[in-house]
């Protein structure tokens, strides 16, 4: 957790509030049907992706990717991986909230959402 606190830290603009807090993030984490993949690279971490699954639906609750790490395919990742694992466990409805004006529009286009 403290790897992807420190990502939350840099990923979020602090002014939009889309950021959670430690307490959130640990809440969460032990309810069934949620998941935490963390991206690295270079040993370091680069980002991370919270999810839960929900009888036949999953939902991305956070995508985020340090700034030094983006353009470099660790969205990408993470999105295919959260994708990968609602087909793995049979979910028929993949869905995300976004803010329009969020410059990962156009990754979470790319896609296909």
């Amino acid at each position: 957790l403290d790897e992807v606190m420190t990502v939350m830290q840099t990923a979020f603009d602090p002014s939009f509030g889309e950021a959670w807090t430690r307490a959130q993030c640990a809440g969460i984490l032990p309810m069934s049907g949620v998941r935490m993949t963390l991206a690295r690279t270079g040993g370091r971490p680069a980002g991370f992706s919270l999810a839960r699954h929900v009888a036949d639906e999953a939902e991305l609750l956070l995508l985020a990717v340090d700034p030094a790490a983006r353009r470099r395919g660790v969205g990408s990742a993470l999105l295919r991986s959260f994708i990968a694992a609602g087909i793995e466990t049979g979910v028929r409805r993949l869905h995300l909230e976004v803010r329009d004006s969020n410059p990962a529009v156009s990754l979470y286009s790319r896609h296909d959402f």
